[in-house]
């Protein structure tokens, strides 16, 4: 395949999460293209599961969807440099009071790879410690307990479309299939 030579790239809006920027890019047959590109500082989720087999998820507004979904704990990490495993164990007790023991990478996942950066590595937790929610100012998130098989028809169904919840649950039902969980 032939090279393409970025040009010029020039940051057009920055934002909490996000930063947007417009790509000048030189394509194989010598035009130019403006390509759009979301850089993000990277996330991380976790697949909680408790002594019963029964995994945390949470509840939660999403403004991209207007609409309550039901996914993994996650949340970006506070700067490119932290671990993605810090950022899993925060965001697991920040958003459902529970800390966890044992903590063991599943997958990665980039979740637009046309045009974000965003790469979010999924964990798993186990021997689970019920502590306290500490959700930020602007979080409303209600913590549930739901049966792998459950999460796996409402994937299958078409009722969550989640891409980090989807991947991660998958790994974790591969790894249980395995006996490695």
């Amino acid at each position: 395949m032939d090279k393409i030579e970025r040009v010029k790239r020039e940051l057009k809006f920055h934002g909490k999460i996000v930063d947007f920027y417009q790509d000048t890019v030189r394509l194989p047959d010598g035009r130019e293209a403006i390509w759009d590109l979301i850089d993000h500082k990277g996330a991380a989720a976790v697949v909680p599961v408790r002594e019963d087999g029964k995994i945390l998820m949470v509840r939660q507004y999403r403004s991209a969807l207007d609409r309550f979904t039901l996914e993994l704990p996650a949340g970006a990490k506070n700067g490119r440099e932290e671990p993605a495993e810090v950022c899993a164990a925060r965001e697991l007790e920040e958003e459902t009071g529970y800390a966890c023991r044992k903590l063991t990478h599943l997958i990665d996942v980039n979740t637009t790879v046309a045009f974000c950066t965003e790469r979010i590595g999924v964990f798993l937790a186990e021997d689970l410690v019920k502590t306290q929610q500490h959700l930020d100012d602007d979080e409303y998130v209600e913590p549930e307990a739901w049966e792998l098989d459950d999460l796996l028809e409402k994937i299958y169904a078409g009722e969550m479309t989640d891409g980090k919840t989807i991947a991660g649950l998958c790994a974790y039902a591969v790894k249980r299939m395995r006996g490695e969980a």
